[in-house]
């Protein structure tokens, strides 16, 4: 994985690409977004924030228009609830698919490589050149199925 300071320059120019200044706000949203594992909505990234920066005022505009600039430019992913919204993460580790509870929001992460070799195989066969994936199992999490009778 890139340096945080090299991810930083490239963050630097991609706002001036679009116009934008290079905040402190906007930093603490992609500095947050590197030093903590995990998926966050835009909400859980606003609270961290302000539980490390109570000083620091932070808009949710801002975090939304910091993450989509991210998303765009492949910097930060993010996974869709529907209506519940989106979870982001840095988007700039290995590889990996989630597992989605739909009842509780969980997320687990995982990789496995004959998943990984049987896309590439169906890729082929259809002649397809695949360029990037994303795979997301939807169902319910062990913790929510023991509190279903």
């Amino acid at each position: 994985m890139m340096t945080y300071l090299t991810l930083l320059e490239t963050f630097k120019k991609l706002l001036k690409k679009n116009a934008l200044k290079f905040t402190q706000q906007r930093e603490l949203v992609f500095k947050t977004l590197y030093d903590n594992e995990g998926h966050f909505t835009p909400e859980d990234l606003s609270i961290l924030i302000k539980e490390q920066h109570p000083d620091l005022t932070i808009s949710i505009p801002t975090i939304y228009r910091t993450l989509s600039l991210l998303e765009e430019s492949n910097i930060v992913n993010s996974l869709s609830f529907g209506a519940k919204g989106k979870k982001y993460e840095f988007g700039l580790k290995e590889h990996h698919d989630h597992l989605i509870c739909t009842q509780c929001g969980k997320l687990i992460e995982f990789q496995d490589d004959i998943i990984e070799k049987r896309q590439e195989e169906i890729a082929r066969k259809f002649n397809f050149k695949m360029t990037d994936h994303t795979m997301n199992i939807t169902g319910i999490c062990d913790v929510c199925q023991a509190k279903t009778p």
